[in-house]
Parts: C-alpha cells; sequence; structure tokens
C-alpha cells in the first residue's frame, strides 16, 4: 500500500470512528474512566484524564453526523475507485 494522502485522511477517519464508537457504561467504566471518574473541584486544572475524557465526549457529541457523510464517502470512492 503506498504512504498517499487518501491513506493519511482514512486513518484520521478510522481513529476518529474508533474514538465514537466507545461506551462510557460498557468499555469506559471496566477501565475507570467512567462518567463520574476525572471530575474535579472549581477553580481546579483538568487533569490528563478529564481532558481524555472531554475529547471522546465531544468527538461522540459533534462528529455523529459528519461522520456518517464522511463514511459514506469514503465507502462510495472504494467502490467507485477500488
Amino acid at each position: 500500500m503506498a504512504f498517499t494522502l487518501y491513506s493519511l485522511i482514512q486513518t484520521a477517519i478510522l481513529c476518529t470512528n474508533a474514538i465514537a464508537v466507545l461506551h462510557e457504561e460498557r468499555f469506559l467504566s471496566k477501565i475507570g474512566w467512567g462518567v463520574d471518574q476525572g471530575v474535579g473541584g472549581f477553580g481546579d486544572d483538568p487533569g490528563v484524564k478529564a481532558q481524555i475524557l472531554n475529547l471522546i465526549r465531544s468527538v461522540r457529541t459533534v462528529m455523529r453526523v459528519p461522520l456518517i457523510i464522511v463514511n459514506s464517502a469514503c465507502i462510495a470512492l472504494l467502490l467507485v475507485f477500488g
């Protein structure tokens, strides 16, 4: 497989899909990253764990519809151009 711009874009889409499908109750809470973990007090700087949990929640919330569209476009491109 050649190292092309399309393969980089496809890798980014696959990583975003992997983040988007993580389920808090079934997966993240088992490893200690549930809803109630990572909550700091007011005025405290959030730790790395809290920031990663925020990123996961944001990706799931914001990227749901765009990921459907981008995944459909990638599938169509693969079907047309092989």
